[in-house]
């Protein structure tokens, strides 16, 4: 069973964008995402390949924080509340989810499929995760982005397995759904709670609110 890391592990279906964007909005810097989006953006490519596979998760989203506040003409301590307050949020729900991690590992091969910095591996050590997983293929370190099948391969060879032995838990449709779509993997999109009327790309795809209900879902 593989996952996405960001919006996925970290957040009940809710990207790192949107979640910069709504503390954004609460600094009093952003209030349109369509003008938002290009900043993000652009912070977060700056990083991909460009910081220390040691780089802690405090660090990486400090930095992604200062750079996207700093960009929307925040100063310094509107960088650390936004970076705060988002850890304080991540953190929180990796501690929800880690026992259900730690659930699904005595039961099947677990591992990470997502598209990051290239300190991916640290990130997993610091959210305590990494006891749990059997592979963990982070994009900056591959070369290949999700959708791009090579990365969803990259997981599968390392795993010694079929893409129809494997299921793939997401919070994007367009890298997550139809990347693991056109591997041939049966893939769970996690939605979020507000995500209403959300329409699966698959006829029999499944959708969670939170990634708690996974367990009931595979019975």
């Amino acid at each position: 069973m593989l996952f996405d890391f960001g919006g996925t592990l970290d957040a009940d279906g809710l990207a790192w964008k949107t979640r910069f964007f709504r503390l954004c909005r609460d600094e009093g810097l952003a209030d349109d995402p369509a003008m938002f989006d290009p900043v993000f953006y652009a912070a977060d490519d700056a990083l991909v390949g460009a910081v220390p596979v040691t780089l802690s998760l405090r660090d990486t989203v400090t930095r992604l924080a200062r750079d996207v506040t700093r960009a929307l003409g925040g100063d310094e301590p509107a960088g650390r509340r936004v970076a705060e307050r988002f850890l304080a949020d991540a953190l929180a729900r990796l501690r929800v989810n880690r026992p259900l991690l730690s659930r699904l590992s005595r039961r099947y091969r677990l591992g990470i499929v997502s598209n990051f910095y290239g300190n991916l591996v640290t990130v997993c050590h610091n959210a305590e995760i990494r006891p749990f997983l059997s592979v963990i293929v982070d994009s900056a370190r591959v070369g290949f982005e999700k959708p791009d099948a090579r990365i969803f391969q990259s997981a599968l060879d390392e795993l010694k397995l079929a893409p129809a032995d494997v299921v793939f838990v997401g919070d994007s449709g367009p890298r997550d759904m139809a990347g693991a779509r056109a591997m041939g993997m049966r893939h769970v999109w996690l939605v979020g709670p507000e995500a209403a009327g959300a329409t699966p790309c698959c006829a029999d795809d499944r959708v969670l609110r939170a990634l708690g209900e996974l367990e009931e879902l595979l019975g």
